[in-house]
């Protein structure tokens, strides 16, 4: 089963990050979930595919009533990003997921109808979580061409997606960076051949390089902290991708 642990806690306002299952077998690809949690109620990101559902529902369940989740942020359409859609429907009827306007037609092929769905712009949008207000940060190309980040400005953290994720050997996976320089080698591949944008990703770089940022949170992988931050950032922006990583 997943493990879920706090990684910011002010108050009412925390973060729990729902991280690397031990029996999750070889052809899945390990996931992080990010649950933000701001009062008696919680926004769950990119919650997963239909595989690692129970896993997920159960390591929230220890520390939070699943029914009270208001909402999923998905970061873009893929399956290990949203498939769950329709089991996450079946605990909660009412819930909400946020997502890119380019998506809202081909995520219900998960689940749910148009009442589900809150369409994000291009351009992004802030969303309310309580008397918290988080932003969806345009992160296009990074790897689909309709995709977000979330920022946290008081717990100062972006939920990333799949920019800075990593491919963690099984069993050998861990919550924070701790060497930074040993790390690469487990993204390197990842952003050369998922991200097809040298133009896009620059523009991602300049945008979020300007923000205050004391954790920055993926999809896959482990989470970047402190000084990492800025270091995987400048890494990022001097990487060739895409057609450019073939020249």
């Amino acid at each position: 089963m997943k493990k879920i642990e706090y990684i910011y806690s002010k108050g009412e306002h925390r973060w729990a990050a729902v991280t690397h299952d031990p029996e999750r077998p070889n052809y899945l690809i390990d996931t992080n979930e990010y649950l933000i949690i701001n009062r008696n109620e919680a926004l769950l990101t990119d919650p997963g595919g239909i595989e690692i559902f129970p896993s997920v529902f159960s390591a929230i369940s220890t520390e939070f009533d699943p029914k009270k989740i208001r909402a999923l942020f998905a970061s873009h359409q893929d399956p290990d990003i949203i498939s769950s859609l329709s089991l996450w429907l079946d605990i909660s009827p009412g819930i909400k997921c946020y997502i890119s306007w380019l998506w809202e037609t081909f995520v219900p092929h998960f689940g749910g109808n148009n009442t589900t769905f809150l369409s994000i712009p291009d351009e992004g949008m802030p969303i309310q979580l309580g008397d918290l207000t988080l932003q969806a940060v345009p992160a296009h190309y990074m790897h689909s061409s309709g995709n977000f980040n979330l920022y946290d400005p008081q717990a100062k953290i972006l939920f990333s997606g799949d920019v800075g994720a990593a491919l963690l050997p099984h069993g050998q996976e861990y919550l924070f960076v701790e060497d930074f320089d040993k790390h690469v080698r487990f993204m390197e591949g990842f952003h050369r051949r998922w991200f097809g944008a040298n133009d896009a990703k620059l523009d991602w770089c300049e945008r979020v390089s300007k923000m205050n940022i004391d954790m920055l949170c993926p999809q896959h992988g482990a989470i970047f902290q402190g000084p990492d931050v800025a270091r995987f950032i400048n890494w990022l922006a001097d990487l060739k991708v895409g057609l450019q990583a073939k020249k």
